[in-house]
């Protein structure tokens, strides 16, 4: 992928490279030379709440200004906001500036095409070889007269929240539901809260004061325990917990338990192919999904194809099986038939609608999927070697796999956006996966001299 660009889009570190005022206004000036389409393009721009955003949506939009094409500033909104955006100002791509879940302190940059759907690594090889100065195309700035401007969108968030409701087809969905939300103090601290409330839900909203560095601190869809705590508290009928950019959704059932993104994914689908709108009979996921998802489809009838990790290589393989649901255990979920991406709001109100459709409350529906243990954690690495090339990694591996046989399976890889080593293994018995997960990291923290995350 390049020196910038990782699995999604550029990250890093705030104010060191890549993520620097200099590379993202000269990212900026190489994504309008490559993606503008006349002399009246148009990039929309959007991020979410960290401080480190205001520094890198100006570094681009003066890029962009320079080579000669015009800013839209929709301001603080979701991630999927702005791929919609762009198809509803009929723009030549969208920038979303934000890291996703990680800590303030991080901050990324991630594009769409005009389309509304992240870009393709072709596309992105194009911009970063212009950024290095290697196309072989020379890069002019734009003459006096046709540099860019840069315009407020100031109905931005009304249009979103135009769309998420025409989503529904019913303006009263949620009348009557109790409902608590964790807006992770990021990009939906504001258009969630206005869409539940004015599909009629009665809201408890929770962590939506974004001051800058409180984004993902101890809340949002990674830490759910002050949710399901208010889940609770208030008799919910469930809770739901976005994080930082607003593309992810981990629920939270009426009894306080979690449900997650595999669990929402066999639900919807369910509900899907009971109305006969579950195309081509499809669900797609990543190899990080639960076993008891593989089976609960299964014994649906639904056919399921598995990808590698990353939402862009679940939506490569539904737009080319024609799958219209699709996602990731994290609560990354993808409604093909009604948007280009990932969309934490727009995938509350389908797990709502299943609710309703099948008159159950949430904690009935999760019953159609056994979730088997599976322990995550991660190793903090300095150089991403080839772990299958160190014997003593590959033979710890090797040995879980085999204790393990069918009723299990284990999976180690490298984040695509930070430097960390994940460790996945999933079992029958809790306390045994946790102590097989525990093994493979202590070969790999003393083989790699890394660290437990």
């Amino acid at each position: 992928m390049g020196r910038f660009f990782g699995t999604d889009g550029v990250r890093g570190v705030a104010n060191q490279h890549p993520i620097t005022p200099e590379i993202a206004l000269n990212l900026g000036r190489a994504a309008a030379a490559v993606l503008k389409h006349n002399h009246s393009s148009t990039i929309v721009i959007g991020k979410d709440g960290r401080k480190s955003g205001d520094m890198i949506e100006a570094a681009l939009a003066a890029g962009i200004c320079s080579a000669g094409a015009d800013v839209l500033l929709a301001g603080m909104l979701p991630t999927p906001a702005i791929a919609f955006l762009v198809r509803y100002v009929r723009a030549d791509a969208g920038i979303m500036v934000s890291a996703s879940h990680n800590p303030y302190e991080d901050n990324g940059i991630k594009l769409f095409d005009a389309e509304g759907f992240k870009l393709d690594s072709t596309t992105e090889e194009q911009i970063e070889a212009r950024i290095l100065n290697t196309s072989p195309e020379i890069h002019l700035a734009a003459a006096p007269e046709a540099i860019g401007r840069v315009y407020p969108m100031p109905d931005a968030a009304d249009q979103y929240a135009g769309f998420l409701k025409k989503s529904t087809g019913r303006n009263d969905l949620l009348k009557g539901m109790k409902i608590v939300l964790d807006c992770a103090n990021g990009a939906t601290s504001e258009i969630a809260p206005q869409v539940f409330a004015e599909l009629g839900a009665e809201l408890t909203v929770l962590f939506d004061s974004p001051n800058g560095i409180n984004i993902n601190d101890r809340c949002g869809s990674q830490h759910i325990e002050t949710l399901q705590q208010a889940v609770l508290e208030n008799r919910a009928d469930l809770g739901c917990a976005f994080d930082g950019d607003g593309d992810r959704l981990i629920a939270v059932d009426e009894t306080g338990a979690a449900v997650t993104g595999d669990q929402i994914l066999a639900i919807c689908a369910r509900h899907l192919k009971q109305a006969g709108r579950l195309k081509n009979n499809l669900a797609v996921s990543t190899v990080m999904s639960n076993l008891g998802l593989r089976l609960a489809l299964k014994e649906m009838g639904i056919e399921h194809r598995i990808t590698d990790v990353g939402d862009r290589y679940v939506l490569d393989e539904m737009r080319k099986s024609g799958a219209i649901i699709g996602g990731e255990d994290s609560g990354h979920m993808i409604f093909l038939d009604a948007h280009t991406s990932g969309d934490g709001i727009l995938t509350a109100l389908h797990l709502i609608e299943a609710m309703d459709a099948f008159d159950s409350r949430l904690s009935g529906l999760c019953r159609i999927m056994r979730r088997y243990p599976q322990v995550l954690k991660n190793v903090r690495i300095s150089e991403k070697t080839d772990i299958y090339q160190i014997p003593a990694i590959a033979g710890e591996i090797e040995k879980v796999k085999n204790h393990l046989g069918e009723q299990g399976r284990v999976l180690v890889r490298y984040s695509g956006t930070q430097p960390l080593c994940r460790i996945m293994v999933e079992g029958p018995d809790e306390e045994e996966t946790d102590q097989l997960c525990q093994e493979i990291v202590d070969v790999i923290a003393a083989e790699l001299n890394g660290s437990l995350e």
